[in-house]
């Protein structure tokens, strides 16, 4: 027989013990857990229905998630909402009314809409291991099983408490339909007793022979499920050892026993809509429906019902449903379609029931993260919304579990090795390619159809007329097209498929080790494959082997063009396409960049005290994040070379993966079977980006799994924000006088305005506008681009006046962007004009320079050119301006002698800065090359 148990284990997936650290951070801040479903703790079904109606029309689901709770809706199964994490894991949870109780550590915590109301505290500062609600009272057993704990939940005080006798230990408490005062409290040792809470007296103890034919041996038979059921005076009984009671608690006498095969029973449900089934749980994942009208008669029993322990089940009231929940991370739903059919699974949340061991950012909306687990799954996981993540199925594995009876999770595929996709043809055919662990083929994924895909990336065990060993499927890489896919095994073979009809279609040999690898490395035929890549351009195919090599393929002749000998063995490379540096992680710890035009190290990563596990580039490809096994993430600098953040997690990061739009890290961790997003605080905020040492590594805490309201997202981003620097040093507006300086506008804005007459004219309404019948009440504007009201209030007495004005002309009202043009000093460089020129729109800017009249207008205006030019500012602006300026006004400024000088002076100085500007760049470029070929 098994022992009783004294304790409830955390199981792995309760990782959010530690609390999160409320700053100071780094780069980066804790933000959001995700693919947290449930744990070891049985949730708790709120049940909503009208007055009078027998069938539920709203059914809540709570589950635990380590130290925090998530409410989902049962129709939809939907994340409602996730209630504030507390200092230890929840060990049980309750609900009364609206409100949700929680056990944690020696409190009970009250939850009032997700937050913290009230907290009970246990006078015994021992655990408290579950709760159970007792009317307007709260009942609590400890851990130690010695007390039982009686709060008043209206005024938060303890009313009274129960101290058992040695030799029981408390593990299950049960109120019995319609007793008053009454509770019925299962101990490890096997036995049951009635108690009356008011009066603190045990009112019947219960012969543990008569509730269960134990052998006769040392080891007790504990209950360890008890349920009340729809008749009155009736309990099922759930034992270690498998077996079911139904018992009459009033006559003292049991009435049926059934056995469970599989391991002990966690959990016991009686069907609440008049067919008389029992539903029982066991620590095997199976789930059992037994007819109590035949006698116990097993109608059906689920197989791998779940991949874990079954840690609850439910049926709905009034309804065919049986909602459970496991230890593997997941809530489903089951709908019983006849009172003695099989039940088929309806609904279902999970996420892993493994920690994952990779992670990579899906495409470039950073919207999905593709990850792989030791539970042999892979799951797409949706950063925007919970409902959107996914397990890839691998075919009808139910189907092939219940005919061959065995577990799900024997006929899954072994864990994934490496993932590599191209969204580019993801609509067409498959875009992403897994190798396994001990296989010999790839596998392609189609993530749209969340399938695996048709194919199968078996390596050649022939090469023309000679057999060769096929070796392991070690590293896979699919082409920025997205229609090939190349594989590499642990025999040095490298081949390439097409990705939309299967086939093989090149194959990459890897010559024999060079001579400058050292003695100490392997010299065989067969040379391991590390790590695959190709470029964006689809040129070269990169090869990273065991013995310390990196090898340069042509990616259409298959010819070797390159071969570079490091000075350590190589573990993975990551290619940055965008930017063409190839990160080759080391078995020296040493992570070393590598420029695949030149193909030469351009910088080394150091200062790693432990195995480096994964490293990613941010989108920019500025910042180089690595983990290692010392628990530290670390942040590297590329152009300078140098760490400039770091930050210790309490435990190690297994894979790292940085989100294509910049906002957010997302990290694995080795005990955790969630995924947790860090906040780039640069993207909030001005963040020092000095380089730092090992000393100043950061302990921060593990995000929560706590999503953020709409009304804290302000606060939470104010959250995020940094502390202000003490020595921030700020970008002058021009580094140098002798240096030219652009604009920090987009370039479509000049293209834009350069163009401006044939955007107008395609987009041309085709019809003239119709006039209104009846046109309504308006506020006279002022002249000019930018609309303002006048708000004068005439005289009678000026009206006469202001007509006529207005029958000359509106000439002599300058607009904003003339009354700044005539403020400015004509020997400055006009910053105040050029500042409010960079804030117009390409349409008003044209407005404005059609609208310059007369000749002094046009002076000022060339002149204002001039002056800019001469200051070495904004030239890409004054080119633009110079184009349409003279394209609308070249006519008037030929014709006029006073404007020929200033025109001149234009025409020298624009000579003069356009040939600086090449000697600029020509110098730049120099420079580059020298620098190049030197490193």
């Amino acid at each position: 027989m098994e022992a009783p148990p004294r304790k409830k284990l955390k199981p792995d997936n309760d990782d959010t013990s530690q609390p999160v650290s409320s700053g100071p951070y780094g780069l980066f801040a804790p933000f959001r857990a995700l693919g947290f479903i449930t744990n070891h703790v049985p949730f708790v079904m709120q049940v909503h229905s009208a007055r009078g109606a027998a069938i539920p029309t709203q059914v809540n689901i709570v589950t635990c998630v380590g130290r925090s709770w998530a409410m989902w809706s049962g129709d939809a199964m939907k994340l409602l909402f996730v209630g504030t994490d507390t200092q230890c894991g929840i060990a049980s949870l309750a609900m009364i009314g609206e409100d949700v109780w929680a056990a944690s550590g020696s409190n009970v915590i009250k939850y009032v809409r997700g937050k913290q109301a009230t907290s009970l505290s246990n006078p015994f500062d021992s655990s408290i291991s579950s709760i159970l609600p007792f009317g307007s009272l709260l009942l609590a057993l400890t851990l130690d099983g010695r007390h039982l704990l009686v709060w008043n939940t209206a005024s938060s005080e303890l009313e009274s408490h129960i101290t058992f006798d040695n030799g029981f230990t408390a593990t299950q408490a049960l109120h019995p339909a319609t007793y008053i005062n009454k509770v019925l409290v299962a101990s490890a040792e096997g036995g049951l007793q009635l108690w009356n809470i008011r009066t603190k007296s045990c009112i019947f103890r219960f012969d543990p022979n008569k509730l269960h034919d134990s052998p006769k041996t040392n080891s007790p038979c504990s209950i360890t499920a008890l349920a009340q059921s729809p008749a009155i005076d009736v309990v099922g009984l759930g034992f270690s050892t498998g077996d079911i009671s139904i018992y009459d608690v009033r006559t003292d006498e049991r009435l049926l026993r059934m056995h469970m095969e599989g391991g002990g029973i966690r959990s016991i449900s009686f069907r609440a809509d008049g067919q008389p089934v029992l539903a029982t749980a066991s620590v095997s994942g199976n789930i059992a429906l037994w007819d109590l009208n035949a006698g116990g008669r097993s109608l059906h029993m689920v197989h791998g019902a779940h991949d874990g322990a079954v840690t609850s089940i439910q049926w709905v009231p009034g309804q065919a449903l049986l909602i459970s929940s496991g230890e593997d991370n997941s809530l489903k739903q089951w709908l019983f379609d006849s009172p003695t059919g099989p039940p088929r699974l309806l609904k279902s949340r999970s996420g892993h029931h493994g920690p994952p061991h990779l992670i990579r950012y899906y495409g470039e909306d950073g919207k999905t993260i593709l990850t792989a687990s030791r539970d042999r799954s892979l799951r797409a996981t949706s950063v925007v919304r919970d409902t959107r993540s996914h397990e890839l199925s691998q075919g009808s594995l139910s189907k092939r579990a219940t005919s061959l009876n065995m577990p799900v999770s024997t006929l899954k595929f072994p864990p994934i090795t490496s993932i590599s996709y191209s969204k580019t043809r993801s609509k067409d055919w498959e875009d992403v390619v897994t190798t396994h662990q001990n296989e010999a083929t790839a596998r392609t994924w189609h993530v749209q159809n969340k399938r695996c895909g048709r194919w199968l990336f078996k390596l050649p065990e022939t090469i023309g007329d000679r057999r060769v060993d096929p070796g392991v499927a070690k590293a896979s890489a699919v082409s920025a097209c997205g229609n090939f896919g190349i594989v590499g095994s642990s025999t040095g073979t490298v081949q390439m498929w097409n990705m939309e009809s299967g086939l093989p279609r090149k194959l990459f040999k890897l010559p024999d080790p060079p001579d400058e690898v050292t003695a100490s490395k392997s010299k065989s035929t067969t040379r391991s494959v590390t790590g695959i890549a190709t470029d964006a351009l689809n040129r070269v195919v990169i090869v990273s082997t065991l013995d310390g090599t990196v090898n340069f393929f042509d990616f259409h002749t298959t010819e070797l063009q390159a071969i570079m000998v490091l000075p350590s063995s190589v573990v993975s490379i990551v290619l940055q396409k965008e930017s063409g540096l190839l990160a080759v992680t080391c078995d020296d710890l040493i992570v070393r960049l590598v420029d695949v035009e030149t193909q030469r190290v351009v910088r080394e990563m150091t200062g790693f005290r432990g195995r480096i596990l994964d490293l990613t580039f941010s989108p920019d490809s500025r910042w180089l994040i690595t983990t290692s096994l010392d628990s530290i993430i670390r942040t590297f600098d590329i152009p300078t070379g140098r760490l400039i953040d770091g930050f210790k997690t309490p435990s190690v990061a297994t894979s790292v993966s940085f989100s294509p739009t910049g906002d957010f890290l997302a990290t694995a961790h080795v005990d955790s079977v969630g995924v947790f997003l860090w906040a780039n605080r640069a993207q909030y905020a001005e963040v020092s980006l000095k380089s730092i040492r090992e000393d100043d590594v950061l302990e921060v805490g593990m995000p929560s799994v706590q999503g953020l309201a709409e009304d804290e997202s302000v606060e939470a981003i104010t959250a995020l924000t940094a502390s202000d620097p003490q020595d921030v040093y700020a970008t002058p507006a021009q580094l140098d006088s002798e240096l030219m300086t652009l604009t920090f506008l987009p370039r479509s804005k000049w293209q834009t305005l350069l163009n401006i007459e044939v955007i107008q004219q395609r987009n041309k309404p085709k019809e003239p506008p119709k006039p209104l019948e009846q046109a309504p009440f308006f506020l006279p504007t002022l002249p000019g681009v930018e609309h303002r009201f006048d708000l004068s209030k005439p005289t009678k007495e000026g009206d006469a006046e202001e007509s006529a004005q207005s029958a000359r002309g509106l000439v002599s009202v300058q607009s904003e962007f003339v009354r700044k043009l005539y403020e400015e000093n004509v020997d400055g460089d006009y910053e105040a004009f050029f500042s409010y020129l960079k804030v117009l729109s390409p349409a008003a800017l044209d407005v404005e320079i059609r609208s310059l009249s007369g000749i002094q207008e046009l002076l000022m205006f060339m002149g204002a050119l001039t002056r800019r030019l001469q200051s070495h500012r904004d030239f890409e602006a004054v080119q633009t301006l110079i184009k349409v300026f003279f394209r609308i006004h070249g006519e008037m400024v030929v014709a006029n002698d006073e404007l020929q000088e200033p025109l001149e002076a234009l025409l020298e100085v624009q000579r003069k800065e356009s040939s600086r500007l090449l000697d600029l760049v020509s110098a730049s470029l120099g420079t580059l090359a020298f620098v190049r070929d030197a490193v």
